[in-house]
């Protein structure tokens, strides 16, 4: 169903480059988040993540990706968007949304990629158990993460822990190795069996990301073909980090 990107496995050194690129890639998540409020629009969250890429001499590998080529530094998806929400200078936040940041950042060649879903103001009870259970299977995934595990452990554990509290993974859109390119192998779909696919070994550096649906796990794009939603327009939330797998416990590289 996935085409197989090829993997590369990383030295201590490259790893070491890529913590600092996640560092980065945390530190624009915090000013982004800072800004989730009512009135601020999805425009204004690109231009302050793409300041403070700037100046830490990076940038986003998100920009001009794809055909056709993505148009800003981060995505930004709201509600039913669950992914590559396009920033516009018109979409302004509301109170009680739901709204789903990913960023990338390149540091010497390297990136780092992570993920975060977080309300604007009050939420309702059901938006909050949304993104607790996603964030949740997130760190379900990264447990799994060790030495002679597999990608299907890794899988098994988000979908079981998703599945285990009424919610839905996607389907389409999956997990995948990251370093030099923003996407390489392995891919690694939030469904599967334990005890399946790709054997881990140390050096690999993966993204995580739980896709988290409340109605159905079916999606569909929108015209910009770049926006992914709900099918049946039901709240989603997407969480992400960089991991890689070392001699002992998984190392989680974008954080602060």
């Amino acid at each position: 169903m996935f085409q197989e990107r090829r993997i590369n496995l990383k030295t201590p050194a490259e790893i070491k480059i890529m913590r600092e690129a996640g560092r980065i890639n945390a530190s624009v998540h915090a000013k982004v988040r800072e800004l989730l409020q009512p009135g601020v629009t999805t425009a204004d969250l690109n231009a302050a993540a793409e300041e403070t890429l700037k100046s830490h001499g990076c940038v986003s590998p998100f920009k001009g990706y794809g055909h056709p080529p993505y148009p800003a530094s981060i995505t930004v998806s709201i509600n039913d968007e669950m992914v590559h929400g396009i920033p516009h200078p018109k979409r302004r936040l509301k109170e009680g949304d739901i709204v789903s940041i990913d960023c990338g950042t390149v540091l010497d060649g390297f990136v780092a990629d992570s993920a975060f879903t977080a309300g604007v103001g009050h939420i309702s009870e059901q938006a909050q158990r949304l993104l607790e259970v996603t964030e949740a299977a997130l760190y379900a995934g990264i447990k799994q993460m060790r030495k002679g595990r597999r990608t299907g452990d890794i899988s098994a554990a988000i979908q079981k822990h998703v599945e285990n509290h009424g919610l839905h993974v996607t389907r389409e859109y999956t997990g995948h190795g990251v370093g030099r390119d923003m996407h390489e192998g392995p891919q690694v779909p939030n469904y599967g069996a334990a005890g399946t696919g790709l054997l881990l070994k140390p050096g690999m550096t993966i993204a995580l990301e739980p896709m988290v649906l409340i109605g159905t796990h079916e999606t569909r794009v929108l015209p910009d073909k770049w926006t992914v939603v709900s099918a049946d327009g039901s709240l989603t939330a997407h969480f992400e980090h960089t991991v890689a797998v070392s001699e002992g416990e998984p190392q989680i590289l974008t954080v602060l």
